[in-house]
């Protein structure tokens, strides 16, 4: 199968998509792909526009990550009574 190559607002389109449409569980494979997209791009001018979806996507990804690590509020409860 022959893939097309995409233009610069083609890929900026697709980073785009990812950021508004990325979730909890897909948030791994939606930052890879993003950052694959922008490696791909041709010049700093290019990446430049696709700073703002970047630093969003890794900003949920910290976010999400961070908050599913730390242990339950009930759980720290329990655990102060014993």
């Amino acid at each position: 199968m022959k893939l097309p190559m995409l233009s610069a607002d083609d890929k900026l389109a697709e980073i785009r998509r990812l950021y508004f449409q990325t979730t909890r569980q897909t948030i791994q494979d939606d930052l890879t792909k993003a950052l694959d997209l922008l490696k791909s791009m041709g010049d700093e001018a290019e990446r430049e526009r696709a700073t703002v979806y970047m630093e969003g996507l890794a900003e949920m990804y910290k976010d999400w990550r961070r908050k599913s690590s730390v242990p339950s509020r009930k759980s720290s409860v329990k655990d102060r009574k014993r």
